[in-house]
């Protein structure tokens, strides 16, 4: 073995193991002992001169007692002006004492003249007060200046047990650390007092971390070729670890594993010397192995992702022309909906893009998504701002109505009434709320003006009799049995409807009910046909939207309703008519069915809006 240096003495270590000696191992601790011995006589004499301080300014005190009030004051202003006044605080303060004491003294002797214009106290006194004040000002300062050296002093010296903490805790070789502990102990010794509260805790900590350094000389070769060899047996397991990682297939997880691997035997020391570069260079074989196939499926997924950035470019694409197009029906957005419904779903099966491209690529699907919805929520707004105008249209019809109604000018008001109820169909929806309620307002003008037209009415205008005579003609549509000839279906239909227009007006509120009891007789018997011709004022026009046209059916079949009911009170005048007014309940009862389902269609259209 090497020699093991020790402070002031070298100390032979012999190689045998077996024959060392136990005062050649124990040797280091000695010097240990000796710095404590040191700091023990160091300590005693410490207190033998404050024992003889003390003794001195006790002999001091005494001798003060047979001194004058002038003498003391000549004997404060000398050792104030003394260069280690500051020093000789106690003395200062026994002086103060002596001299207040003395002059308490004179003045209970003299009261008399204490009292008196001519106090021989007051100029000693007044004098010594002056001297007394700059001394304490100059002695603040100077402690003052001593607490700010000795914070100093203490900061010097928690830096310097840093450094020999650092130097226990890191060097391998202790041994070759003395000339840089021998240093730090004299920068400690040169660093002067610290604080009086910080004196013991600093000093403990400096000699512990001395005792570990003195402790740290002790440690043999045998034990640091132990642990090198511990070091070793840690290290090939590593390498073992990062060979078998380089077959494993999930080669992220095996990347990021090698990450901790590397970790781990950062936190062990050396390995001897003569095996530090093989060791090495087998983790770094098989470190490279994991490293370039963890660059190899890096790349192959870069491909991947360009890959995936095209797709999602032409599902972009495909979404932006969706949401370029014109559309003008509530059937036209649900179907785009759809679609664009399924390009979403598209969407979330590809994988990412590029890095780079990624957040962008799908920035640009989602801003045309919000375009295409946006303008779905635009139209939609504006259908119902549509609805809106088209009711203020309808008021203006009503309140029309409402001030036509009283007119005793039959034809003028008829045919005003007429073009009314025509502007009135060409009018588009109105609000679901509203429609009924203002149909119903709008039925009651017209109904009260015919009403009273048809009281009124001329014998040329015999409104009753043309009732009578097309109630006969829908009599004879349900008796006609049709044939097999359609030629000869379709001369039939023309003559029922060519007769119906010859036949004049029906009272008004009987008109819509025999009209629809024609219609529904003509669809019966002639199912190919278009039905009778539509009355005037009805004008046909296909549905703008989906609701509309829903909404529509559903005022039609209402109006079916209404026909088939007042059917049956035109029928139960008719003989053998129970088949005919079974019929028409039998075809109520499925009206209304269907208007329930309507119903339900309605409020999903709406919710969809």
């Amino acid at each position: 073995m090497s020699e093991t240096i020790i402070p002031e003495k070298t100390v032979e270590v012999v190689s045998d193991v077996e024959t060392q000696k136990p005062e050649t191992v124990e040797e280091p601790a000695v010097e240990a002992k000796a710095e404590e011995v040191k700091a023990e006589e160091a300590k005693a004499e410490e207190a033998t001169v404050e024992e003889t301080k003390a003794e001195e300014v006790k002999e001091k005190v005494e001798n003060l007692a047979d001194k004058s009030l002038a003498e003391l004051s000549d004997m404060f202003r000398n050792l104030k002006e003394s260069a280690d006044s500051m020093l000789r605080s106690k003395e200062a303060e026994n002086i103060k004492s002596a001299f207040y004491k003395l002059l308490g003294k004179l003045k209970g002797e003299n009261p008399e003249e204490q009292n008196s214009l001519n106090n021989p106290f007051e100029a000693v006194e007044e004098n010594f007060k002056a001297v007394y004040a700059d001394y304490k000002k100059e002695r603040a300062e100077f402690n003052r200046e001593q607490d700010a050296h000795r914070e100093e002093n203490l900061a010097k010296k928690k830096a310097i047990i840093e450094e020999l903490k650092a130097m226990v805790e890191n060097n391998d070789d202790a041994s070759a650390s003395f000339p840089a502990f021998r240093e730090l102990q004299n920068r400690w010794r040169e660093a002067g007092p610290v604080p009086v509260t910080a004196y013991r805790d600093i000093n403990d900590t400096y000699q512990f971390y001395v005792e570990k350094f003195y402790d740290m000389v002790k440690i043999s070769r045998d034990l640091r070729d132990l642990d090198f060899q511990k070091n070793l047996e840690a290290k090939e397991k590593f390498c073992e670890a990062a060979e078998k990682l380089a077959e494993n297939e999930n080669v992220v997880n095996a990347f990021h594993e090698l990450q901790k691997l590397h970790e781990q035997w950062k936190e062990f020391g050396p390995v001897a010397k003569e095996k530090r570069e093989d060791i090495w260079n087998r983790f770094k074989v098989a470190t490279a192995v994991i490293n370039k196939k963890y660059q190899a499926h890096f790349e192959n997924q870069k491909e991947e992702q360009i890959a995936n950035l095209a797709a999602k470019q032409e599902l972009c694409e495909q979404v932006e022309a969706i949401a370029a197009k014109e559309v003008v029906s509530s059937s036209e957005w649900n179907e785009l909906s759809r679609q664009i419904e399924e390009i979403q779903a598209k969407w979330r099966t590809i994988g990412f893009a590029t890095r780079k491209d990624n957040q962008k690529i799908y920035d640009r699907f989602r801003a045309a998504c919000d375009q295409f919805y946006g303008r779905k929520r635009d139209y939609y707004a504006g259908f119902k701002d549509s609805m809106n105008a088209n009711l203020d249209k309808k008021m203006a019809i009503i309140e029309k109505a409402e001030a036509l109604k009283s007119s005793t000018e039959w034809k003028k008001a008829t045919d005003q009434f007429i073009e009314l109820q025509k502007e009135w169909k060409e009018i588009g929806a109105v609000p679901r709320k509203k429609s009924e309620q203002i149909w119903k307002r709008f039925r009651a003008a017209c109904d009260e003006f015919f009403a009273e037209r048809d009281k009124n009415a001329k014998p040329e205008n015999d409104f009753y009799g043309n009732l009578k005579a097309k109630k006969k003609i829908i009599e004879e549509v349900h008796a006609y049995v049709p044939s097999e000839d359609e030629t000869a279906n379709a001369d039939a239909l023309r003559e029922f409807n060519a007769r119906w227009q010859e036949i004049g007006h029906v009272p008004f509120r009987e008109k819509d009910a025999v009209n629809g009891a024609y219609r529904a007789a003509i669809r019966e018997k002639f199912p190919l046909s278009q039905g009778a011709p539509r009355p005037a004022g009805k004008p046909g026009r296909a549905p703008r939207t989906e609701k509309e046209q829903l909404l529509d059916k559903y005022r039609s079949l209402q109006q079916d309703v209404t026909t088939y009911e007042n059917n049956i009170g035109f029928f139960s005048a008719s003989k053998n008519s129970e088949p005919l007014i079974k019929q028409m309940q039998e075809r109520i009862a499925q009206a209304k069915a269907e208007l329930k389902q309507l119903e339900q269609k309605i409020r999903e259209s709406e919710e969809e809006a």
